[in-house]
């Protein structure tokens, strides 16, 4: 940690500094607490800008990360920071799941698309994954209250990746009144129609279908309607789960449509799911997020 530039705006005892190092005109903390949701030590990162630090609120946005990832993919590899300390931005990045600790075993399954660093972002209603994984409730209630109440945010948006992408558009209209605006790369956008989807809610939700539906993000879109201005979305179009049919970005297409629900889809020539496509495209989810919280 770099500890000339040590700087906590919370003083919530439940939350517990990690790290912090000063990065462009800002700060990058990591924080851990004790969750109430998962029943687990949880942990996030947050890019605090100057103004933030200052105690200036600022629009903020919620990265939900993809399958296999924690707080530290995006946060190390995504690039976001400069773009966040130039519009005064604070970015949020969760980990994808409850994990086992010392004395706390959490279920996992040995499918990297099931179990830990795989929670599609809900509540799971079967055991042994009841106990634990209840990240809907973790991320839309005890995290955005949490974040709410000791940093200096004026509203969220909410992005995310693959798995995490699903997560964004899912929770995004699920839960409208919480989030300013709504985007995703790469998206995971029909969940219960998708093998890793099915996997993982044969597992979380049993065979109930009711359930599946009530977790996939384009169902939710096309129940709910209209709920944002735009929604911005990213695909590579040489993305080897987009052509296996894990993503199914038409249906998206075809929800929002539906819905009324104005969409800017973006396939992204020669770009695959990888990080590297997430650097590329990344400003532009900001500058999204930033532009409609100006407008909220």
């Amino acid at each position: 940690m770099n500890n000339s530039y040590k700087h906590s705006l919370s003083t919530n005892s439940k939350l517990t500094q990690i790290s912090v190092n000063r990065c462009f005109d800002g700060e990058q903390h990591y924080y851990s607490h004790e969750s109430t949701s998962t029943k687990t030590p949880m942990t996030f990162s947050i890019y605090l800008p100057d103004e933030a630090l200052a105690g200036h609120r600022c629009p903020a946005v919620l990265y939900l990360s993809g399958l296999t990832c924690n707080a530290d993919n995006v946060t190390h590899k995504a690039h976001f920071q400069k773009k966040c300390s130039e519009l005064g931005m604070i970015f949020i990045a969760p980990d994808t799941s409850p994990r086992s600790s010392d004395g706390i075993d959490v279920a996992n399954d040995e499918r990297y698309f099931v179990g830990q660093g795989a929670s599609y972002y809900v509540d799971a209603t079967q055991a042994p994954w009841a106990e634990h994984f209840n990240m809907q409730s973790y991320i839309v209630d005890e995290l955005y209250d949490l974040l709410r109440s000791e940093f200096p945010i004026d509203s969220i948006g909410v992005t995310g990746h693959s798995m995490g992408g699903h997560g964004a558009l899912l929770l995004g209209f699920k839960f409208p009144s919480k989030f300013v605006s709504v985007s995703a790369l790469s998206p995971v956008c029909a969940a219960s129609e998708s093998a890793w989807g099915q996997a993982a809610y044969t597992e979380y939700f049993g065979e109930d279908a009711s359930q599946w539906s009530q977790a996939d993000a384009a169902k939710m879109i096309e129940k709910v309607g209209q709920q944002y201005s735009s929604i911005l979305v990213d695909q590579g179009a040489a993305d080897n789960f987009l052509a296996e049919g894990q993503l199914q970005t038409a249906k998206l297409q075809q929800a929002c449509e539906k819905a009324q629900q104005p969409l800017t889809l973006r396939y992204q020539a020669g770009h695959d799911h990888s990080y590297y496509f997430i650097q590329t495209v990344i400003n532009d989810h900001i500058e999204h997020h930033w532009r409609m919280a100006q407008l909220s």
